[in-house]
């Protein structure tokens, strides 16, 4: 059996709705396809392959699957999952206790936090900066303004287009430059409300990898959601080999990459969305318009060691659009990067060329730097 796995969503489920019609899919995930046997010496081989520990969680509003090799596997395996459940309690905007609903809650007054939410929180400030506000995570009341957040379950969302006095209303309440951090006291101006969607997976796949490495694990895949971080190489001492999806067809990849030691994370208009007389809406938010960004890029995918980073950078990329992200990209040579326009154009950043498989057809231009 070959392990192989395909980045797509985000998100528990995608939506597209038409003419009030909302249809529901669920995202892909690891999966393992068996491959056509070269020869008998090589179906040996692979029968010696040991067999992962595996364990499937629900949390962050997304199925996450973690596989791991190795004497203490299980044991790591059972306390990462505990690290997740306890980031969800601490980062959700739907848990009344946690530390981002009582921020919400209690707006214009000092609120103290976990270390963890604190630097989950100034993280999303530093790449803030970084991107010169492409990622705010003070657009949450927005978010939810158009029913990404809201409706009775996932099969029911409440999406809607806001009347723009609505959303003139909320964007003078964005700015994430506002929120002061004092030691582990966070406070927030009154009317803004925070939430750590597009750092929270990407928070948890480098906590998960720090419990693999205190219990020596050296091989390991964690998809939290189609956010992914691929721990070494697999047992045979080949590398992890990721999918990224096609945004224009979800059932075919643009292409393979064979990765180890990196995480690999996706933003894209093909996650949660929902259309209106032919035109999609997504759920990433642009800070400057209040309305879902629509910037040129349908899927922007970041590689590099930090999981955070790039949960954080993915989001910020897709709101800059084409020229932006790829001047972007130029100067930060600490990450590779796969952006697909709306045209079908592919970039993807000259680090890359050795470890990435084009699909039949496909081809990219090279971001040189």
């Amino acid at each position: 059996m070959a392990l192989s796995l395909i980045l797509c969503s985000c998100s528990a489920s995608q939506g597209k709705q038409t003419s009030g019609k909302t249809e529901v899919s669920v995202p892909s995930q690891v999966s393992e396809e068996s491959v056509e046997e070269e020869s008998k010496e090589e179906s040996k081989e692979e029968s010696k392959l040991p067999e992962p520990e595996s364990r499937d969680v629900f949390a962050m509003d997304t199925y996450m699957v973690l596989k791991a090799y190795g004497t203490n596997a299980q044991k790591a395996l059972e306390e990462a999952e505990t690290e997740i459940k306890r980031l969800e309690s601490l980062f959700s905007v739907k848990l009344y206790n946690s530390d981002i609903s009582k921020i919400n809650s209690n707006s214009g007054n000092p609120i103290t936090v976990n270390a963890s939410t604190r630097t989950a929180i100034a993280k999303a400030i530093e790449i803030g900066d970084m991107t010169d506000g492409a990622l705010d995570i003070s657009v949450y009341p927005l978010v939810r303004e158009w029913g990404f957040t809201t409706g009775d379950s996932e099969n029911e969302p409440n999406y809607k287009i806001p009347d723009q006095w609505l959303i003139d209303w909320h964007l003078g309440n964005v700015g994430y430059e506002k929120i002061i951090i004092n030691g582990s006291i966070v406070t927030v101006p009154t009317e803004m409300e925070i939430d750590l969607g597009a750092v929270a997976k990407g928070y948890a796949s480098d906590a998960v990898l720090q419990i693999l490495d205190e219990n020596k694990i050296e091989s390991a895949l964690i998809n939290l959601g189609g956010n992914v971080y691929a721990l070494g190489r697999k047992p045979d001492n080949t590398k992890w080999k990721v999918g990224i999806q096609n945004p224009k067809d979800t059932n075919k990849m643009i292409c393979t990459l064979a990765i180890e030691n990196k995480a690999v994370i996706t933003s894209g208009n093909y996650e949660r969305y929902f259309e209106v007389d032919g035109k999609k809406y997504c759920h990433i938010i642009d800070p400057e318009t209040g309305y879902p960004a629509d910037n040129g890029i349908i899927s922007a995918t970041v590689i590099g060691d930090s999981g955070l980073d790039c949960d954080a950078l993915s989001t910020a990329l897709f709101v800059m659009g084409t020229e932006k992200a790829i001047e972007f990209c130029k100067s930060h040579k600490e990450i590779d990067v796969i952006l697909v326009t709306k045209d079908m154009k592919i970039y993807a950043t000259e680090g890359l060329e050795k470890i990435m498989t084009m699909e039949d057809g496909l081809t990219y231009e090279k971001i040189k730097r």
